[in-house]
């Protein structure tokens, strides 16, 4: 194959879209995964364009939630002991950034791509012909105790501040928006804006397509075996070496396995998740996705069916499943909504790659001429993608930057 102008390793939505994006700006650009596009991180999120999202999520600071979260008590977080050591320099860092002044900080910084995703992901989607894939449906936060609508006074205020719409709301209003709901709650809280996708995979395998249909090639290989040669970049394959003046690593967890050994030093970890698609008893659906709030789940309607998600898992990002989490969702699921039987035999995993303060890393690598980033987007990846790849596409052509890049170099660590 003939010498690109990039390679862009990874194929989840933020590689998908950068590379896209790259192509749209008349580079030659190869996509290059050992899997389909679409097919890891990206597949398996919750499917929301989360332009309603204020504060980052932050590690828990009070040591009554340290304990309830260590030790398992609560469905939000899962640590396996064992990863600890390892992940302890991580977790400290993420303590320390989740202060409230360093998550409003981090906020400020997320909040214009946030604002511009779903603009971003419906001119994509329109070109490919997959408009139908993502819907307005809001989403709704459901709350079982005063306590836990108190939690959101401060994403409240944020959106005050930034025009961002909400509507409070208390039972009977939660029930005439999700008349099938079980009345198990006292309020809720919902987000016109925040975006819903009805099969995340196949989104991210419809930019991809696009991309291919403007000229870009897409090649199975290990994106592992990048390495430096003396005309620029190359990837191994079975069929020969795919050459590049330009490589962007945007690998999500797999990211700094590729980086690490051209000296790049992030503190980075992966925040494993599952999920499972259900059937609905009877006629009960769902307009929207819907968040419980002190359940530590999310349930969002899907092409596939009833898609429960979970919350964090901290663990090495290749070991064995244990999907305690859903376990423990799952009858608070139940209780909410009339699940029927599921869908799958076992439950899928994957894993979100995150930084401490919630912020991607975009950009450069110094001293490294050609060596680009774009990975870290912790729970906003699949939201994020579009917007990151218009970045980064617009910094590797010299263009004016639609979004400040300054806080997500790589040299704020």
């Amino acid at each position: 194959m003939a010498k690109r102008d990039v390679l862009v390793l990874g194929a989840g939505m933020v590689g998908v879209s950068a590379a896209l994006h790259l192509t749209k700006r008349g580079l030659s650009v190869t996509l290059v995964d050992r899997r389909g596009a679409g097919e890891e991180t990206s597949y398996g999120n919750a499917g929301l364009i989360e332009a309603s999202r204020m504060m980052p999520i932050g590690f828990p600071r009070r040591f009554r939630d340290l304990i309830r979260y260590g030790f398992g008590f609560t469905p939000h977080a899962n640590f396996h002991w064992a990863a600890l050591p390892g992940l302890s320099p991580f977790l400290l860092r993420y303590w320390a950034a989740s202060r409230a002044d360093r998550l409003d900080a981090s906020a400020r910084v997320l909040r214009p791509m946030l604002a511009a995703a779903p603009a971003e992901h419906a001119e994509l989607a329109a070109e490919a012909g997959v408009s139908r894939l993502i819907r307005k449906a809001g989403l709704l936060k459901v709350f079982r105790s005063e306590n836990g609508a108190d939690e959101s006074i401060v994403d409240r205020a944020f959106a005050d501040e930034f025009g961002v719409p909400y509507q409070t709301l208390n039972r009977d209003e939660v029930l005439a928006r999700e008349p099938h709901l079980q009345p198990i709650f006292k309020s809720g809280l919902f987000w016109p804006e925040t975006g819903n996708c009805s099969d995340p995979g196949a989104l991210v395998k419809a930019y991809a397509a696009l991309f291919e249909k403007l000229g870009g090639v897409f090649v199975k290989a290990d994106a592992r075996s990048l390495h430096k040669y003396s005309g620029g970049w190359r990837v191994e394959t079975g069929s020969g070496p795919l050459d590049a003046k330009e490589v962007v690593i945007a690998a999500g967890p797999w990211s700094m396995e590729i980086a690490e050994k051209f000296g790049v030093r992030v503190p980075f970890a992966v925040k494993r998740g599952y999920h499972m698609h259900f059937k609905a008893k009877g006629n009960a659906t769902l307009s929207g996705g819907v968040l419980d709030v002190e359940g530590g789940y999310a349930m969002l309607p899907m092409d596939r069916g009833i898609r429960i998600t979970t919350g964090v898992e901290f663990a090495r990002r290749d070991a064995p499943p244990t999907p305690v989490q859903l376990g423990k969702a799952l009858p608070k699921a139940r209780e909410l909504f009339p699940l029927g039987e599921a869908i799958e035999d076992k439950p899928w995993m994957g894993a979100r790659p995150a930084t401490p303060d919630s912020l991607p890393v975009v950009g450069p690598v110094a001293g490294q001429p050609g060596l680009w980033l774009a990975f870290g987007h912790s729970h906003l990846g699949f939201t994020l993608g579009p917007p990151t790849g218009r970045l980064l596409a617009e910094m590797m052509t010299g263009a004016k930057p639609t979004y400040d890049p300054k806080p997500l170099r790589i040299d704020r660590f």
